[in-house]
């Protein structure tokens, strides 16, 4: 799999010759490493950054009367963003194709869980499918497009991994669960538990710039999913969506919720592994590892 695409090598081979003249050991290497892993996760992030961005902006500039709806014009925004990525070639077609899965599977769960009165969206428009206005399936594409772009820009690999079959059973019933709990008992610290059994021996290889680093999967679910639950708190705020303990002010989402995000991040990385299926360690290249 390459790891970027045609403008993103022409930007890349531009910061290396950049980094290069920078210290390559102690304090000031290990900076430079930071420094660099910071870089990378901020454009992994693009997509879902510039939706961010574009939520924030729009929470605090939106005009009233305006003559299209602030969640139409999100919609039309996240179109935009999508379709910029493919044609500047920021993006690559598989990894649209992740989007586009993520798309489906969080408007279907959106659509439920709207009607169970989970969440709402406060706002009028046009653009929707019941309660769910169409933009907020982009919110889920935005986590499967940084699963999918970290995938290749940090060079993933990943030692014992288990067998795909098991990791899509998992999947499928965490997804189920989000549903059957409104009626049925819920399974979560079951799945919590299956996830570390699952992954427990699971070690990711990643690459920043001059080295090769590792992590536990699991660590990596629960840092990405914490980063999530921030960002959640943003688009509260922003009340793109709110919370019913939300509805006569902003207060903090639930920290209950950054188990939700955990669980889907299992979803995330199943599905990215059906479009790129895992990559074990290179030890011939993973020479100088830390």
């Amino acid at each position: 799999m390459k790891r970027f695409t045609s403008v993103e090598a022409i930007i890349d081979a531009a910061a290396h010759r950049v980094l290069a003249r920078l210290p390559q050991s102690g304090v000031c290497g290990g900076l430079v490493e930071f420094l660099v892993f910071g870089i990378k996760q901020a454009w992994a992030c693009l997509f879902g950054g510039a939706l961010l961005a574009i939520i924030m902006l729009t929470r605090l500039y939106w005009p009233e009367g305006s003559a299209i709806p602030r969640y139409d014009f999100l919609f039309l925004s996240a179109v935009a963003i999508q379709l910029g990525m493919l044609g500047f070639k920021l993006e690559t077609w598989s990894e649209a194709k992740v989007i586009l899965i993520f798309h489906i599977v969080g408007t279907v769960m959106e659509i439920f869980k709207t009607q169970a009165g989970s969440w709402i969206y406060p706002e009028p428009n046009v653009f929707r499918i019941g309660g769910v206005p169409l933009f907020s399936g982009f919110m889920y594409a935005a986590v499967g497009s940084y699963m999918a772009r970290i995938n290749r820009i940090f060079d993933i690999r990943l030692e014992r991994y288990p067998s795909f079959a098991l990791t899509l059973v998992l999947a499928m019933v965490i997804y189920a669960n989000f549903f059957t709990h409104h009626f049925l008992p819920d399974i979560r610290i079951v799945l919590f538990a299956a996830t570390v059994l699952l992954f427990w021996r699971t070690t990711m290889y990643y690459r920043v710039f001059r080295f090769r680093h590792r992590m536990p999967l699991l660590v990596a679910f629960l840092l990405v999913a914490l980063f999530i639950w921030a960002a959640e708190n943003i688009g509260t705020w922003s009340r793109a969506w709110i919370y019913p303990a939300q509805a006569d002010g902003w207060t903090l989402v639930s920290f209950a919720k950054f188990g939700s995000w955990y669980l889907l991040m299992i979803i995330s990385v199943v599905l990215v592994t059906w479009i790129h299926p895992p990559r074990g360690r290179d030890e011939a290249e993973d020479q100088g590892s830390s």
